[in-house]
């Protein structure tokens, strides 16, 4: 009897920590590079016809592969928050919107969070060398960008941009694994990722303005105001549409691919209709909701591009 009241503590004990550890680490958001991963992937192993011309490509779909090129973005992102709200703990004690994080009331300490940055880099360092040299030679540098943006917005308003380009590593990335070769379409795809990220992340950085503006931190916001900062991320999303668009007429791309693209675009712009200069209380819905299922969808359709013509 005993022993299994002790138990059912102890299992209770270890989902509340997992629980804690995820909400952390922010795991939902992963959402956002992780299609992007997938499609780089599956340009490797599915590739359209110009990389099929190109030699070193491969065209067999390895799953055991593709499993560790998703643990390689789980551990990657997760160093990456955690740093992240480990560096930030400070600021996010003093700002009304982050003071309920797990680190600053205590849930997780500063240095289990430190831990489990450690944790999660060696374990992305070590699934890589079972990748391929070039991504375990490059695994460092991968680590130096995605943990590196937290301390941008301390020195430069391009900190938005320093993100996006974090997280467009994702299909180039798992591009790298299958083929170990660095090739233009999936390239494309990075860019993509970087400006659309670097957009919808001005966007969030709205909330912070005033805070960041009193604590001499950096953002598009800060440095433009509201509305300019809102006129650049519009401007970054054009960018990052464009990019979609040439990669589609690129690889020679039909049907399904341009309702992807279409519908990935619209959403793009449908995020700018909800979020105004005087009016931030669709923040979320555009950040989290809109740009979420923009990737998911354009993922699903671009894989129904590769395996359906």
């Amino acid at each position: 009897m005993f022993f299994y009241i002790d138990c059912r503590i102890h299992y209770t004990f270890i989902l509340r920590m997992i629980k804690n550890y995820l909400s952390l680490i922010k795991f939902s958001h992963t959402i956002f590079a992780m299609p992007f991963a997938v499609i780089g992937f599956f340009l490797g192993t599915s590739p359209p016809a110009p990389l099929q011309e190109e030699r070193g490509v491969n065209s067999q779909i390895h799953w055991e592969l593709f499993m560790m090129v998703i643990l390689c973005m789980v551990f990657a992102r997760s160093a990456a928050m955690a740093f992240n709200r480990w560096t930030d703990n400070k600021y996010d004690k003093e700002n009304a919107r982050t003071k309920i994080r797990e680190i600053p009331i205590g849930i997780i300490s500063e240095k289990n969070a430190l831990i489990f940055v450690i944790i999660n880099c060696i374990l992305f360092i070590t699934t890589t060398f079972f990748l391929n040299s070039i991504c375990f030679y490059l695994s460092p540098v991968a680590l130096l960008v995605v943990l590196g943006y937290s301390y941008t917005k301390r020195f430069t308003p391009l900190c938005h941009l320093i993100l996006g380009l974090g997280l467009s590593l994702a299909p180039i990335g798992a591009f790298l694994a299958v083929t170990s070769e660095f090739k233009l379409l999936p390239l494309l795809y990075s860019f993509v990722v970087l400006f659309w990220v670097s957009g919808f992340d001005i966007i969030y950085a709205l909330q912070d303005e005033e805070f960041d503006r009193a604590q001499n931190l950096r953002s598009i916001p800060v440095l433009m105001g509201k509305k300019n900062a809102l006129l650049f991320s519009r401007l970054l999303h054009v960018i990052s549409a464009s990019i979609v668009l040439f990669a589609g007429s690129y690889a020679g791309f039909n049907l399904w691919y341009w309702i992807g693209e279409g519908i990935f675009i619209a959403l793009l712009m449908y995020q700018h209709t909800l979020v105004k200069e005087n009016d931030l209380s669709k923040v979320n819905l555009a950040f989290f909701t809109t740009n979420g299922i923009a990737g998911v969808v354009f993922a699903i359709f671009f894989l129904l591009e590769l395996f359906l013509n």
